[in-house]
C-alpha cells in the first residue's frame, strides 16, 4: 500500500493559542513576519448569550494534484511518491508563479533565502520518526498527521469515524488536509 501522508484537524480543539505556528518558525527557521502555517479566526457567531467562536488552523495542503506544481518553470515544486509537495531550493528561481498559484496562500517568498518557501511537512523530523512540530505543540490536540492510507493510524481512524471537509473543492487540487468540525465533547480526549 502507498503511504500517503496528511493532516487531520480537529477545528473545535485549536484554541487560537499559535504554538503550533511558534513551533514551526522556531524548528524550520522561518523569518521573522512570515509563516508556514497559520490560524484563522471565524469571529463571533450566533447571538447572545449563545455565541462561538472557531480556529481554522492549516498550512500548506499537500496536494494530490497541486496547482503550485505545474507551474514552476524549473521544476523546483515536486511532489514525493508519499504525496508531500516540496521545494528544491537549487532549482527555485524565486519568480513567485507557485506563491499566486496556490489557492490555499500557503507559500511565501523568504526574504534571507530568495525562494519560495512553505510547509515541509517538518520532513527533518519524520525521518527521525517525529511528528511533525505543529502537531508535537498542539496545545488541544487539535493538530494530526500521519499516513491517511494506514487503516491503523491516528488520521485514518479519525476520518473513518467523523465526518470532515477539505478546504475549496472546487479548486481541484484535492488537498490532504481534512477538516472535523464536531464539537469537542464528542470526541474522546484520548484521540
Amino acid at each position: 500500500m502507498t503511504v500517503r501522508m496528511g493532516f487531520v484537524i480537529i477545528t473545535s480543539r485549536c484554541i487560537d493559542c499559535d504554538a503550533c505556528m511558534v513551533a514551526c518558525r522556531a524548528e524550520n527557521e522561518v523569518p521573522i513576519g512570515f509563516t508556514r502555517n497559520w490560524v484563522r479566526d471565524s469571529g463571533a457567531v450566533g447571538k447572545f448569550p449563545i455565541v462561538k467562536q472557531m480556529f481554522e488552523p492549516g498550512n500548506c495542503m499537500h496536494c494530490e494534484k497541486p496547482s503550485c506544481l505545474s507551474v514552476c518553470p524549473t521544476g523546483a515544486t515536486y511532489k514525493r511518491a508519499d504525496g508531500i509537495v516540496l521545494v528544491d531550493d537549487t532549482k527555485c528561481i524565486g519568480c513567485k508563479y507557485c506563491i499566486e498559484a496556490c489557492p490555499y496562500d500557503a507559500r511565501f517568498l523568504n526574504p534571507v533565502t530568495g525562494k519560495a518557501d512553505k510547509c515541509t511537512f517538518c520532513l527533518q523530523r519524520l525521518e527521525q520518526g517525529l511528528k511533525p512540530a505543529c502537531v508535537q505543540t498542539c496545545l488541544g490536540k487539535a493538530r494530526h498527521s500521519g499516513d491517511l492510507n494506514d487503516p491503523e493510524s491516528v488520521v485514518s481512524k479519525l476520518l473513518n469515524r467523523y465526518p470532515a471537509r477539505q478546504l475549496s473543492p472546487d479548486a481541484g487540487t484535492r488537498p490532504n488536509i481534512y477538516y472535523i468540525d464536531v464539537p469537542v465533547a464528542e470526541i474522546p480526549s484520548g484521540t
